[in-house]
């Protein structure tokens, strides 16, 4: 496993991280407690030593905690997600920062968290929305500034909203937050537009979240595919965009000269070949997973001709009609 450095918090991390949204009973249906334990310490046999969750992932901070706990001897590093106390996502413009994340809301969300894990403290502590109206305002920073103070939590993040990494520019160069974690990949490249060199210019870690794009750069979805009822999965690959995945991932697998099977590894490659990324953090509910993702960190880089082949797949979705 190869580390990299969380933008300038002087913590490293492994380079493949780990999703914990989808691990025990969740959104995602068939995940089971049993596998999921079983691959969370197969990821730290293997290197991995962050792991992200949050209060909102039903029971995963729970099985995480019951895991660091477990290799006590092993430096895990988590990280977790306070929800925005209106429950809106993504906030809307005009939000008081108050009604969202007061300081109130944020210490006891944590407190509920620390509980639930069995932990006591988390390496990173996350907003799990943002919106950039907040800098400057409310009594957000102060609570997190104290909570560091207290080593409850010793960095602080936000999750930037869905396909809008626009929407935390200004709180990338207030430096005010160490890391934010942002959905970037072969499909939805936006963030190299103007967010990913911000954070270089400012020291600020990147976490990127949905590098497979829910599983759409794998290739195994299909005009055919369904999903079991209840899983959160039917509204994200809804109406005929399963065939339009497949059509689009047969473009580059045709582009790049490679069999299906091969398109999930270098859309985590493409990821990785940002120097401004700090870990991606596939979600992984099973041993396979792990063990399939985690030898991706081996140092090989895509080539320049592949990476160019790659920016050509970029596709605007609308995904809030």
């Amino acid at each position: 496993m190869r580390y990299r450095e969380l933008g300038r918090s002087g913590t490293r991390i492994s380079e493949i991280g780990y999703g914990a949204w989808g691990i025990g009973e969740s959104s995602w249906v068939g995940a089971t407690e049993n596998e999921s334990l079983r691959a969370l310490h197969r990821a730290v046999d293997l290197g991995v030593n962050f792991i992200d969750t949050a209060r909102g992932y039903g029971e995963s901070e729970r099985i995480v905690g019951q895991m660091v706990r477990e290799r006590s001897g092993d430096e895990v590093l988590v990280a977790t997600k306070v929800p925005p106390e209106n429950g809106v996502w993504p906030p809307a413009d005009g939000t008081d920062p108050a009604r969202a994340f007061s300081g109130k809301h944020i210490r006891a969300t944590l407190e509920t968290s620390l509980r639930a894990s069995g932990l006591d403290h988390f390496d990173l502590f996350q907003f799990h929305v943002w919106h950039d109206e907040w800098v400057g305002r409310g009594d957000w920073l102060e609570t997190v500034t104290e909570l560091k103070r207290e080593g409850k939590i010793r960095l602080f993040g936000v999750s930037v909203n869905d396909h809008r990494p626009e929407s935390a520019l200004a709180l990338v160069r207030s430096g005010a937050v160490d890391s934010v974690q942002v959905i970037y990949n072969v499909f939805d490249q936006s963030p190299a537009d103007e967010l990913l060199p911000a954070c270089q210019e400012h020291g600020v870690g990147v976490i990127v979240r949905v590098a497979l794009d829910e599983g759409g750069l794998t290739g195994r979805i299909t005009a055919g595919t369904t999903f079991p009822e209840g899983d959160w999965r039917n509204r994200y690959f809804r109406d005929d965009r399963p065939a339009q995945v497949e059509r689009r991932v047969a473009a580059i697998v045709a582009d790049l000269g490679i069999e299906p099977d091969a398109v999930a590894e270098h859309a985590l490659r493409f990821v990785l070949s940002s120097p401004a990324v700090s870990t991606v953090i596939p979600g992984m509910r099973s041993v396979r997973n792990v063990e399939r993702n985690t030898a991706l960190s081996d140092g090989r880089s895509l080539t320049e001709d592949q990476l160019a082949v790659l920016a050509e797949h970029r596709w605007q979705r609308d995904f809030y009609a």
